[in-house]
């Protein structure tokens, strides 16, 4: 990716704002590995619930990765870095 030809300077208002991002990507990300961790026990203590946890375990990776990728977008923005 493209790094801006300038240095870029951050205010006050959109580094917090960067950091509140980054703090609920961080909330949400955990939240979602410990949805699957919580599915993992329930499943090792009841493995007739697979087929009932399966969905919710699927879903965890994408909502990762979705919450990753729009922090990195915000960043990336912020930053001024382009894509190509």
């Amino acid at each position: 990716m493209p790094l801006p030809s300038e240095p870029v300077t951050l205010n006050a208002e959109q580094i917090a704002e960067l950091s509140k991002k980054l703090a609920s990507m961080r909330h949400d990300v955990n939240n979602n590995l410990s949805l699957i961790m919580a599915a993992v026990e329930i499943l090792r203590r009841r493995p007739e619930a697979a087929a009932r946890m399966l969905d919710s375990l699927a879903e965890q990776p994408h909502k990762i990765g979705k919450s990753i990728a729009e922090f990195s977008s915000e960043l990336e923005t912020t930053l001024r870095v382009t894509k190509p």
